[in-house]
C-alpha cells in the first residue's frame, strides 16, 4: 500500500513506511517542494546573502561563498558531515527517517528541487537502504549525510539485502547520481527527519509492548491469585486517568470467566503492588505514550529545516531560525524511556513472585523437580540485569550538554540520543516481558486440575505453547526467550475474545 502525504504525515505513517510500504506526495505536495525550489533559484541569482545558499554553515555562517562554489558547498557538507561510527541502523529504522525528511521536504519551505524528493522515494519503493551508522549524532547532521552519501553516489547500501557501494546501489534501483544544486546539501543533513523517524519506529514498537504487558500481566495476576476488587471500574475511577482505566478495562475483560480467580477471591487482603498497582503503572506509561504520539505528530507537522524559504520567487522570504532543534522531541522520547523502564522494572517483579517459594505458593523456581532442577531461576537474573540496564537508559538525554561548531552550537537538545536510547530500552523491555511470558505460562504448569482458565488468557497461554513447551531443565533457556520476545516483538497480542 502507499501512503500519500497531502498537508501532513502522521507518526502512524511514518511507522507504516517503515515496516514496507511506499510513499507518495499529492499534486499539492509536489507544487509545494517546486515553488520553494524556484525560491531558492532566485536567491542564488539575485545573490542575496541566504545562509547555507551562499554562506558556509555553523561557525562559518558569516563567510560569503561564490556562486560557482556553492554546488560543491552543497557536497561538500554531505561528505563532511558523515561521520557516523558503530553498528549500522535497522532496515526499519533508516526508512522510518528517509519518510520523515520526505515529509520534511513536503511542506514546501526547504528549496530542494523535485528530483530530490523522487530519488528518496525511489528509495523506499524498491528498497534501496543506505548504510547509517547509529551513533554520531549531537543534534540530527550525521545520520541524514549518510542518507544523502547514496543520493550523490558516494557511501554504500543495501538494496534488497545485498551489499554494494552506493553508486552500484542507485543503478541497481535505476537512477543516476545526483548533482546537488545550491542548499540542497544543507537541506539534506537539516531538520529533525532522523530523531522524528526513530521516534515512530518507537511509537509503533511501545504500542504493541504495552499491550503485551498489560495481557501478560493478566496471565501472572490469574497464576498468582490476583484479587480483582482492585480493579473494579468504579474503584480505578476514584483516581482519573485515561490509562488507568483503559488498563483496568483490559485486565476484567482478560480474565473474565477465570475459576482460578474466582477460587482465589478473598485469598488475601490485597496483593503486592507490582500485581494491585498494574493499572497505574501500565495506564501511566500509556498516558505518556499519548503525549509522546502528539510531541511526535507535531514535530511531523513542523518545517524543521534551517534556513526555511517562504515568498515567491519574485519576493523571496530566507528565515535563519531554530526548527531544526527539537527540545520537545527530546523530551518526549525520554519521558516514554522512563515509562516503559518502569513498566519493565514491574514486569521482574512479578516474574521474580512467581518463582519465588516464599510468596508464589508454586514449586520453588517453577522447577519440574526442585533441587535437580533449578527450573527458572536464573531466568530471573537475566530478567533483573535487564530491568537494571534501563533503569540506566532512563537518565535523560535531553538534559546532555555538549558545544560545537566553535560556540555558534552553545545548546543541544539531542533529541536523537534520546529517541536511540528509547529504542535501546524497548528491545530490554521486550526481552524482560518475554521472560514474565514465560514463567506465567510455566505456572500455569502447576495449576492444571485446580480451576479454570479465563477465555482471555487461555488465548495468551495458548500463543506461548505453540513456540515453546513446558520446561524441565532439558534445553538452554535463552532460545526460549528469544521466541517469546520474537512473539512480542512481531504479532499483536491474541485479542480478547
Amino acid at each position: 500500500m502507499t501512503i500519500v502525504i497531502d498537508r501532513v504525515a502522521g507518526w502512524r505513517d511514518i511507522a507504516r513506511v517503515a515496516e514496507g510500504e511506499t510513499l507518495a506526495l499529492s499534486q499539492a505536495a509536489w507544487d509545494r517542494v517546486a515553488h520553494a525550489s524556484r525560491i531558492v533559484e532566485q536567491i542564488v541569482e539575485t545573490g542575496v546573502r541566504a545562509y547555507g545558499i551562499n554562506t558556509g554553515v555553523g561557525a562559518l555562517s558569516d563567510t560569503v561563498v561564490d556562486r560557482a562554489s556553492q554546488s560543491r558547498l552543497s557536497r561538500n557538507i554531505i561528505l563532511s558531515h558523515a561521520v557516523g561510527v558503530g553498528e549500522l541502523l535497522a532496515p526499519r529504522e533508516v526508512r522510518a527517517i528517509i519518510a520523515a525528511q520526505i515529509a520534511n521536504f513536503a511542506h514546501g519551505h526547504s528549496g530542494v528541487r523535485p528530483e530530490i524528493v523522487r530519488h528518496l522515494a525511489t528509495f523506499l519503493e524498491k528498497g534501496c537502504i543506505p548504510d547509517v551508522p547509529s551513533k554520531g549524532s549531537a543534534g540530527y547532521l550525521t545520520h541524514n549525510a549518510h542518507n544523502a552519501l547514496v543520493l550523490i553516489g558516494e557511501g554504500s547500501a543495501r538494496v534488497k539485502g545485498d551489499s554494494m557501494s552506493g553508486r552500484d546501489a542507485l543503478a541497481a534501483i535505476g537512477l543516476e547520481p545526483l548533482v546537488l544544486g545550491a542548499k540542497e546539501g544543507l537541506s539534506l543533513v537539516n531538520g529533525t527527519a532522523c530523531a522524528t523517524g526513530l521516534a515512530g519506529v518507537a511509537l509503533a514498537r511501545a504500542e504493541r509492548l504495552l499491550d503485551w504487558a498489560d495481557a501478560i500481566a493478566a496471565l501472572t495476576l490469574e497464576a498468582a491469585g490476583g484479587q480483582m476488587a482492585a480493579f473494579d471500574a468504579a474503584v480505578l475511577a476514584l483516581r482519573p486517568s485515561k490509562g488507568i482505566a483503559s488498563v483496568g478495562a483490559s485486565l476484567r475483560a482478560r480474565l473474565a470467566g477465570s475459576g482460578l480467580i474466582s477460587a482465589a477471591t478473598g485469598k488475601r487482603t490485597q496483593d503486592a503492588l507490582s500485581l494491585r498497582s498494574i493499572p497505574h503503572a501500565h495506564g501511566a506509561a500509556r498516558d505518556v505514550f499519548d503525549i509522546t504520539a502528539l510531541v511526535v505528530d507535531q514535530e511531523l507537522a513542523s518545517v524543521t529545516d534551517n534556513p526555511a524559504v517562504s515568498g515567491t520567487p519574485e519576493e523571496p522570504i530566507i528565515s535563519s531560525e531554530a526548527h531544526a532543534v527539537a527540545p520537545a522531541l527530546a523530551q518526549a522520547a525520554d519521558s516514554l524511556a522512563t515509562a516503559l523502564a518502569q513498566i519493565s522494572a514491574m514486569s521482574e517483579r512479578r516474574m521474580d513472585r512467581l518463582v519465588n517459594p516464599l510468596v508464589s505458593g508454586l514449586p520453588p523456581f517453577l522447577a519440574s523437580d526442585a533441587g535437580s532442577n533449578s527450573g527458572l531461576m536464573i531466568a530471573q537474573y537475566t530478567a533483573a540485569a535487564l530491568a537494571n540496564e534501563n533503569r540506566r537508559l532512563a537518565a535523560p538525554a535531553s538534559t546532555d550538554g555538549g558545544i560545537t561548531s566553535g560556540l555558534q552550537e552553545d545548546f543541544l537538545a539531542h533529541p536523537t540520543a534520546a529517541a536511540n536510547k528509547l529504542l535501546a530500552l524497548i528491545d530490554n523491555a521486550e526481552y524482560i516481558l518475554a521472560i514474565e511470558l514465560m514463567a506465567a505460562a510455566q505456572a500455569h504448569e502447576f495449576l492444571v486440575g485446580t480451576a479454570s482458565r479465563a477465555t482471555g488468557t487461555d488465548a495468551i497461554y495458548k500463543a506461548v505453547r505453540a513456540i515453546v513447551p513446558a520446561y524441565a531443565d532439558d534445553r538452554p533457556l535463552s532460545r526460549d526467550i528469544e521466541a517469546l520476545r520474537g512473539l512480542i516483538r512481531e504479532t499483536a497480542a491474541p485479542a480478547i475474545p
